[in-house]
C-alpha cells in the first residue's frame, strides 16, 4: 500500500491538474480505509466521488460534513486497534477542518493530518496485514 502521502504533494499536484489529483487522492483514501478497517469494523465508507459528485450536492453540503466525520472517526478507531499513536478522530475533522476554516489553515492541518494517518495505516497493513 502507498505510503508516501505528503501534503505538498496534494497541494502542487492539485493545482497542475485543477484538482483532479485531489479527487484521485481522496477517492484512493476512501478505497484504502475500506480494504483496511473492512475486516474489523464490517463497515464499508461511502466512495468520495460519489459523495463529493452527488450526495453532497443533493444534501446541501450534510453529506460532505457526515462523511468526513464518520472517514475521521473510523480511522482513528482502526489506528487504535493496530496500537499506533491516534492522530485522527472525529473531533479532528470538526475542530481542524470546519471550525480551523476561520482561521484559513485549519484544512490545510486536517489534510496533513489525514494523509500521515494514511501513511501510518498503510504502513503498518503492509507490515501485519
Amino acid at each position: 500500500m502507498n505510503t508516501r502521502r505528503g501534503l505538498a504533494k496534494y497541494i502542487l499536484l492539485g493545482l497542475i491538474t485543477f484538482g483532479i489529483y485531489d479527487l484521485w487522492q481522496m477517492s484512493e483514501i476512501t478505497d484504502t480505509v475500506n480494504l483496511i478497517c473492512t475486516k474489523r469494523d464490517g463497515k464499508r465508507t461511502m466512495h468520495y466521488l460519489l459523495m463529493f459528485f452527488l450526495v453532497g450536492w443533493i444534501t446541501f453540503g450534510i453529506g460532505w460534513l457526515v462523511w468526513g466525520h464518520r472517514l475521521s472517526a473510523r480511522i482513528g478507531v482502526e489506528q487504535a486497534a493496530r496500537r499506533l499513536p491516534v492522530t485522527m478522530t472525529a473531533g479532528t475533522f470538526w475542530l481542524w477542518n470546519i471550525l480551523g476554516a476561520f482561521i484559513i489553515i485549519g484544512p490545510l492541518v486536517y489534510t496533513y493530518k489525514l494523509l500521515h494517518a494514511m501513511n501510518d495505516l498503510c504502513a503498518d497493513y503492509n507490515q501485519r496485514g
